[in-house]
């Protein structure tokens, strides 16, 4: 990923945050990581952001408190300045109704949370890769 660009993780579940840091950690990815742990808070931070870069990434967890992850989503994709930003669902929904929201509003991919930390490692891994090879806007 474009390591001078921030990656907004948008996440509720402590243990899910600490294991996407240490996935961070373990494939050297130096991107800075923020936190959100609702949408509003997310929303908030693109919103008062004091100058660009915009997060190169948004990750996005669907069940939160106060803004959900699909309210928090719709926000996004409304908003001129900011719905250029990909945003990846990773989620433990399978709900095919989730899926094809998000999708019908711009979503770059959808991604189940593995339950096992190194097929998380691996999905991290993946995601990494694929966005390092992507020209993202700035």
């Amino acid at each position: 990923m474009n390591s001078l660009q921030p990656i907004l993780l948008v996440e509720d579940d402590a243990v899910d945050i600490m294991t996407i840091k240490r996935c961070f950690k373990q494939l050297n990815i130096t991107n800075e990581l923020l936190v959100a742990t609702n949408g509003k808070m997310a929303f908030d931070i693109l919103l008062n952001a004091i100058h660009p870069p915009h997060p190169c990434l948004v990750i996005l967890d669907i069940n939160m408190p106060i803004m959900n992850g699909l309210e928090f989503l719709n926000q996004i994709k409304k908003n001129a300045a900011l719905k250029h930003i990909p945003v990846v669902i990773l989620s433990s929904s399978k709900e095919e109704k989730d899926i094809m929201y998000c999708y019908t509003q711009g979503i770059a991919g959808y991604m189940l949370k593995p339950l096992e930390y190194d097929k998380f490692v691996e999905s991290i891994r993946l995601l990494n890769n694929y966005w390092s090879m992507n020209e993202l806007p700035l």
